[in-house]
C-alpha cells in the first residue's frame, strides 16, 4: 500500500461503514439521552468520536510512515496528560525521558527491530534511575520513578504495540478492526448497565459496570467482530473470536487498571476528551492490555498455523 490505505476500495467501504454506524449510533443516542444518565455519557462520547474518528481515519489512510507517526503523537499526548494528572508534570526531565523513550520504541518498530522494542523499558528504567544521582536529590524519588516506569511501560511500551501489529498483512485495518471492537463494548457497556445490571464487579473500584451489561457487551461485540471479520487477514472463527474477547476484557482491563490509578491519586478527569465525557486517557486506556494481547495472541495463532 505505497499510495496509502486511502488507495483501496476496502479501506474507502471501511471509512464509509464506521461514521454511517456512528451516525446511526449518535442519531439513536441522542433521542434516548433524557431517558437515562447512561445514555448521556454514551451520546457524550458518540459526541467526541464524530468530531475526532474522521481526522484520525483520514491521516491513518496516508503512505508509511504517517500512520506510525501519528501512533507516537498519540502516545506521547497520552504519556503528558498522564504526568498532568499525577501532577509531576512540571518534572521535566522525566517527562522528556519518556517522550524520548517512545520515539526510540517508534524508531524500533519503523526498523523492524522488536529486540529493542523489547529491550527498551529495561533502558529507560536504568536512565531514569540516573535522574536522582544527576539532580544529587532524593526527595520523593521513589514516587517519580515509579510514575514515569508506569507511564512509560503503560502509555508508551505497552499502547505502542498497535505500530507493531501495522506491521501485520492488512495492519492498519487491524488496528482499525481493535479501536472499533474496543470503544463498541465500552459504550455498550456503560449505555445498558443501568437496565441489566445487579452483580457489580468492582463495586469499590467502578460502580458503572455490571457483571450482566459486561456479559452482554462482550456478546454484541463478538457478533460485531464477526460483522467486520472482512477486515482481518484470515477470516476463520478462531480470529474473530479472539479479537472479540481480546477488545471486550482486554479493554475492561485497562479502563480498570487506570481508574484504580486515578482514584488512588484522587483525580478523576483531566478536562474534556474533546466535546464529551471524560479525558483522553479514558480513550487510551482500554487499548494499553488490548494492543500487546492481541500483538503477541495472533503472533501464537499464526505461527500455529503455519
Amino acid at each position: 500500500m505505497n499510495g496509502g490505505a486511502w488507495s483501496t476500495i476496502v479501506y474507502q467501504q471501511t471509512v464509509a461503514w464506521v461514521l454511517g454506524l456512528l451516525f446511526f449510533s449518535g442519531l439513536v443516542v441522542y433521542f434516548l439521552r433524557q431517558r437515562s444518565y447512561y445514555f448521556v455519557v454514551s451520546w457524550a462520547s458518540i459526541k467526541s468520536w464524530l468530531f475526532v474518528a474522521p481526522i484520525l481515519l483520514a491521516l491513518f489512510g496516508l503512505p508509511e510512515p504517517f500512520p506510525l507517526l501519528i501512533i507516537v503523537g498519540l502516545a506521547i499526548l497520552g504519556t503528558k496528560v498522564f504526568f498532568q494528572l499525577m501532577g509531576m508534570f512540571h518534572r521535566s526531565y522525566f517527562v522528556l525521558l519518556s517522550y524520548a523513550g517512545i520515539l526510540c520504541l517508534g524508531l524500533a518498530i519503523h526498523g523492524n527491530r522488536i529486540d529493542l522494542y523489547n529491550l527498551l523499558p529495561m533502558i529507560m528504567l536504568g536512565t531514569i534511575c540516573l535522574v536522582p544521582l544527576l539532580r544529587n536529590n532524593y526527595k520523593r524519588m521513589i514516587q517519580y520513578l515509579s510514575l514515569t516506569n508506569l507511564a512509560f511501560v503503560f502509555l508508551g511500551w505497552s499502547f505502542m504495540h498497535l505500530g507493531l501489529i501495522m506491521k501485520f498483512p492488512k495492519g492498519i485495518y487491524q488496528v482499525m478492526y481493535l479501536v472499533i471492537l474496543t470503544e463498541f463494548c465500552d459504550n455498550t457497556n456503560l449505555a445498558i448497565s443501568r437496565y441489566v445490571g445487579r452483580v457489580t464487579l468492582f463495586d469499590r473500584i467502578d460502580t458503572k459496570r455490571s457483571l450482566e451489561s459486561t456479559l452482554i457487551a462482550a456478546a454484541l461485540t463478538l457478533a460485531l467482530a464477526f460483522l467486520m471479520r472482512y477486515l482481518l487477514p484470515d477470516e476463520s472463527e478462531v480470529y474473530w473470536l479472539t479479537s472479540g474477547l481480546v477488545a471486550s476484557f482486554g479493554g475492561l482491563l485497562g479502563d480498570l487498571v487506570m481508574t484504580v490509578i486515578r482514584r488512588d491519586a484522587g483525580i478523576r478527569v483531566m478536562g474534556p476528551f474533546i466535546l464529551g465525557r471524560g479525558d483522553y486517557l479514558h480513550r487510551m486506556d482500554r487499548l494499553i492490555f488490548v494492543a500487546p494481547i492481541y500483538y503477541y495472541v495472533m503472533l501464537y495463532l499464526t505461527g500455529a498455523s503455519s
